[in-house]
């Protein structure tokens, strides 16, 4: 099951189940659109891949398999990024498109 995450790792903004500015790598790190875009340029500085919209999980039980069922977790990630380390990271991956890192 996806978590939901409720804000961005790095800048902590909140990110609600049903926002369209959440993005998630593979590994399900949560950032927000803005920095993803401005500080990451599409680098997860966690695990190096890609970032793609978060899926938003239907608010009305249509099937089951809803928010009120399975709820986003309150669990909160605040990690910003350390710019050294992650520039090294970026130096080594950022020019290589996400499908091949």
């Amino acid at each position: 099951m996806l978590e939901l995450r409720p804000i961005c790792e790095h800048c902590a903004r909140d990110l609600p189940p049903a926002s369209p500015d959440a993005r998630i790598c593979s590994f399900e790190c949560t950032f927000c659109a803005s920095c993803v875009e401005s500080v990451l340029g599409n680098v997860c500085p966690n695990c190096g891949g890609g970032f793609v919209p978060r899926p938003i999980r239907p608010a009305r039980d249509w099937t089951g398999a809803f928010l009120g069922k399975y709820p986003a977790t309150d669990t909160r990630k605040h990690k910003p990024v350390q710019a050294e380390k992650f520039g090294e990271l970026v130096a080594r991956v950022g020019g290589v498109p996400p499908a091949e890192r």
